[in-house]
């Protein structure tokens, strides 16, 4: 942007615009983002948004200026990632936003239409509700771009994981927590860091004099769920930020922590609730099968058929290692007499698995046909398996995913709203 587009841009900070919403209606300017604006008819639509989201939550409003500063914030940071979006080509085309909003509709069990009409008898407008939906995929493909697609995870970070959730407790024990963050520049030169933790102590004194750590939270919080309270929701104890494991496993219900320093600035954690995990038990089942293919030869009634004939000679005493050996076409079970081992839920194609979790031990399947072609099954036995060694370095590996997710997004927001170029009008 050219410093004479900027001073242009600044001069017109307090003139009017005309609203797009209502011809009489005068709309000033809210905020400069980059090359855009935010305007205040923008902002009061989303003000009255979060307002009535706290309202229905019972949530006790936070000041008018401090809540519109908050929801300025948020819509300021959105607006850059909007921004950049867009000039790196990321689009959500019509057909894409349809699918996506019949799968919303689907979800709550609603044709398109009686979505849309649910959506106006609520008093949300449906074309600026489709608008938020597109926004929000972009977001999330921009950020699958930014952030999620560069982070790499190495078997020594899960073998470490592993050790340090050995020595804190079960991996599975969840807590519900909430957060605070009083945000520093980055670089922060010495000053403004002190500057910083000026401000944290006296937040810090506001909730240890009993304020209400979700009113606190949605007023002052610099962090990406301050409009929710702070309320980071239920995690898994492998899921915790680095940052916070080691207070929050310490802490008791209803207590909030000390300031916790980052390069991000400065924390605070409340640990709303906490329920000790369970074991994962997965039942497995051991099967065999014996799987024949239609061809030019054989049309699938033939092949239907035959496994019939099978079938029958099974139920009536015939080996069915042996008929799986001369009959199956998945020669890679079939020289094991069809036997596939022990089968873990998730492990097969779904038609599979539903025709082998219909069976009792001991039952042979009618035909059925998956994917790979025609089947008759049968079930040997079943057994329950606490966690396994797979399962555990599985589950590692996403918590350490997301926990990096988590981090990663937190810095690359905080750099890009740093380098826009933003003016907020103040009147």
């Amino acid at each position: 942007m050219t410093s004479f587009f900027k001073m242009l841009l600044l001069g017109i900070l307090s003139l009017p615009i005309l609203a797009y919403a209502k011809s009489t209606s005068i709309n000033q300017i809210a905020a400069i983002v980059n090359d855009d604006v935010i305007t205040s008819l923008e902002l009061n639509q989303q003000v009255e948004t979060i307002r009535n989201q706290l309202r229905s939550q019972n949530t006790r409003l936070p000041p008018e200026n401090v809540l519109r500063k908050q929801v300025l914030e948020r819509e300021v940071v959105k607006q850059i990632q909007l921004q950049i979006a867009k000039s790196t080509g990321i689009r959500i085309n019509d057909n894409e936003l349809s699918s996506t909003l019949s799968r919303i509709a689907q979800q709550n069990q609603l044709s398109l239409r009686e979505f849309r009409d649910a959506l106006e008898n609520d008093g949300l407008n449906f074309s600026s509700f489709r608008e938020d939906i597109r926004a929000e995929m972009i977001l999330a493909r921009l950020h699958q771009r930014e952030i999620h697609n560069r982070i790499t995870i190495s078997t020594q970070e899960v073998d470490n994981f592993l050790a340090t959730q050995a020595s804190q407790g079960n991996i599975d024990d969840e807590y519900n927590l909430s957060h605070i963050l009083i945000a520093s520049p980055e670089a922060a030169s010495a000053d403004e860091i002190q500057k910083t933790q000026k401000k944290a102590n006296n937040i810090l004194a506001r909730l240890d004099a009993g304020e209400e750590f979700q009113q606190v939270a949605i007023s002052s919080s610099d962090g990406q769920k301050a409009l929710e309270g702070g309320n980071l929701g239920w995690r898994k104890a492998g899921q915790l930020p680095t940052l916070f494991s080691t207070a929050v496993i310490q802490m008791a219900v209803g207590e909030h922590s000390k300031l916790i320093r980052s390069s991000s600035g400065f924390h605070i954690i409340r640990l709303n609730e906490k329920r000790t995990g369970e074991k994962h038990i997965v039942t497995q089942t051991k099967a065999r099968h014996i799987l024949i293919r239609p061809n030019e030869l054989n049309t699938e009634i033939d092949v239907i058929t035959r496994l019939r004939q099978l079938r029958e000679r099974i139920v009536a005493g015939a080996d069915f290692d042996e008929l799986a050996k001369s009959h199956s076409e998945d020669r890679a079970s079939a020289i094991n007499g069809g036997d596939l081992g022990w089968v873990s839920p998730g492990q097969m194609v779904p038609q599979f698995e539903a025709a082998m979790n219909s069976l009792n031990p001991g039952e042979v399947s009618e035909p059925f046909q998956s994917q790979f072609g025609w089947h008759i099954m049968q079930t040997i036995e079943r057994r329950d398996l606490d966690n396994s060694e797979e399962f555990t370095q599985n589950k590692a590996r996403e918590f350490i995913r997301q926990r990096k997710i988590e981090e990663m997004t937190e810095t690359w927001l905080r750099q890009v709203r740093e380098e826009a170029f933003v003016v907020i009008n103040s009147d």
